[in-house]
């Protein structure tokens, strides 16, 4: 089914009207696109309190290697983004990497890539990825100390689709 238009509507691609005249959720048919190759780079930002993060980093947390575990969580989470955002697609993951980075004493930066050759982006199976590492360093080292804060989910750059490429200014 193709978006409404109309301008009780607008243009938006997940969104249809009903038989009652109301909005409906969609998700979008991409079986007539072209696939490409799509990539993107998300990060979250998690901030510790002061002092801890240089120790957790030298003997680990109380429940083990807190950074394979996140980045062990952060490939599942981005593996299955369909199961967890309802109008996302199912991809095929030709790769998706996790990095980490002391970005200030007491801030980690987990970055997360993905890429896919198909009919739609991979954004949202990088921010998942992200997500789902801040979240695992989180619970990893929570018995440390529950003021550990995940600032910042956001996107950083993609490419690939209609759109081309784009990168966070």
């Amino acid at each position: 089914m193709e978006a409404n238009s109309s301008p009780e509507f607008g243009a938006f691609t997940h969104v249809k009207k009903g038989a009652d005249g109301r909005a409906e959720s969609q998700m979008v048919d991409v079986g007539a696109k072209k696939p490409s190759e799509r990539r993107a780079l998300a990060r979250a930002k998690v901030r510790f309190p002061k002092g801890v993060l240089q120790g957790l980093l030298d003997d680990g947390g109380p429940k083990g290697p807190i950074l394979e575990v996140s980045r062990v969580a952060g490939v599942l989470g981005a593996k299955r983004t369909a199961d967890l955002i309802p109008m996302c697609h199912p991809l095929g993951l030709h790769h998706v990497e996790l990095h980490f980075e002391v970005a200030a004493p007491d801030l980690l930066e987990v970055r997360c890539s993905a890429a896919v050759s198909g009919p739609t982006g991979v954004e949202m199976e990088a921010m998942v990825g992200a997500s789902l590492a801040a979240l695992a360093l989180y619970d990893m080292t929570k018995g440390v100390d529950k003021g550990i804060v995940i600032e910042t989910i956001e996107l950083l750059e993609k490419s690939g689709g209609k759109s081309g490429t784009w990168t966070k200014p």
